[in-house]
């Protein structure tokens, strides 16, 4: 349990919610384990099956606080509210910005500042942590270019200019991506990033960890009543979640990538997870994707101090942070969307 910026994320799945005057009452096994008082809350997000009671529901349908359901894994399931003013108005709000270009790319920008700036720290670490493992000057070198890139990131005012140096940032980043990789080297080239398919085994992990990452950053924009499929940076297409992909940019270096390199240098997947098939295309074997999914769980359960909140957090709790703060930002509740930037 853990409230957050008036939110309350109760993420035991064996909770239930139930609603005791004014007060939501927290049960684990019908033992009770927290209350808090409803007026205090703008929303109540429950990872877990077990549900709430139908008193909580219209007690949080009539004060207009949100009621989310999502599964243990964070697949968004379902939200209760009671008037959708508020929801009309923020994705009003959405929608507008996203139209309005000079506006739109402020949320943009501070979105590839995160990214740019992160994967500047993964570098930086490895050369720190690892120096005799890496090639410390084409490390270096890279870092560099990322140093320079955040300085015309930060005045870039042009989306199209944007998603220029944004790509020229991921090339050169992943272009020494290789030098990270510690262990298993021989099973574990990686050349640089493809996708649609993954033509590597480190592609093939990257892709899918990706696609858990923008999952779970969509079922946060959902818990706030943001629209997923209409972004600042990415362009709106049928089927797309756009506004999740942008907000994945700056998550991507620490929590993504991180995550697929431990899996690696602690040779907790190995090349027998993997087959080729007749096209080129490398598939992760079902065995291991579970295996993966377990260890995205357990990573997701670590606690980390955010950094503009200051407080402590689980890793699986960053998304949902991330898009309150972005909701706060639309409502003009602060002055800027704060990126996520990892220290």
């Amino acid at each position: 349990m853990k409230k957050l910026l008036n939110t309350l994320y109760v993420t035991s799945q064996d909770s239930y919610l139930s609603l005791d005057g004014e007060n939501v009452v927290i049960l684990d096994k019908e033992q009770e384990i927290g209350r808090i008082p409803l007026h205090n809350l703008e929303a109540i997000v429950s990872f877990g099956y077990r549900g709430a009671s139908p008193a909580l529901m219209g007690g949080c349908a009539s004060r207009n606080i949100s009621l989310c359901f999502l599964s243990p894994q964070g697949k968004f399931l379902a939200r209760v509210t009671g008037s959708v003013k508020g929801n009309v108005v923020l994705r009003k709000k959405q929608y507008e910005m996203s139209m309005e270009p000079n506006t739109a790319i402020g949320i943009a920008r501070n979105c590839i500042l995160g990214k740019v700036y992160n994967s500047r720290w993964i570098l930086e670490r490895a050369v720190r942590d690892h120096g005799m493992q890496v090639d410390v000057q084409k490390v270096g070198q890279a870092s560099d270019f990322l140093k320079k890139s955040l300085t015309n990131i930060e005045v870039c005012m042009d989306t199209a200019q944007l998603r220029g140096f944004e790509g020229e940032a991921a090339s050169i980043y992943f272009g020494v991506f290789n030098e990270l990789i510690l262990q298993q080297k021989k099973d574990f080239i990686f050349n640089g990033r493809n996708k649609r398919p993954p033509m590597d085994n480190v592609n093939a992990m990257l892709s899918f960890v990706y696609t858990l990452l923008t999952n779970m950053t969509a079922s946060a924009l959902e818990t706030v009543g943001l629209d997923p499929y209409v972004g600042f940076m990415h362009t709106d297409r049928p089927g797309r979640a756009s506004l999740a992909l942008d907000m994945i940019e700056e998550l991507r270096p620490v929590l993504a990538d991180r995550f697929v390199l431990t899996l690696i240098n602690k040779k907790m997947i190995t090349k027998k997870d993997f087959s080729k098939k007749e096209d080129g295309a490398v598939l992760i074997s079902d065995t291991a994707r579970r295996n993966l999914l377990t260890e995205w769980q357990n990573k997701k359960k670590e606690v980390i101090t955010h950094p503009y909140l200051g407080e402590k957090v689980e890793w699986g709790m960053v998304p949902f942070v991330q898009a309150m703060l972005l909701a706060r930002y639309l409502r003009g509740d602060i002055d800027e969307y704060p990126p996520f930037f990892w220290k």
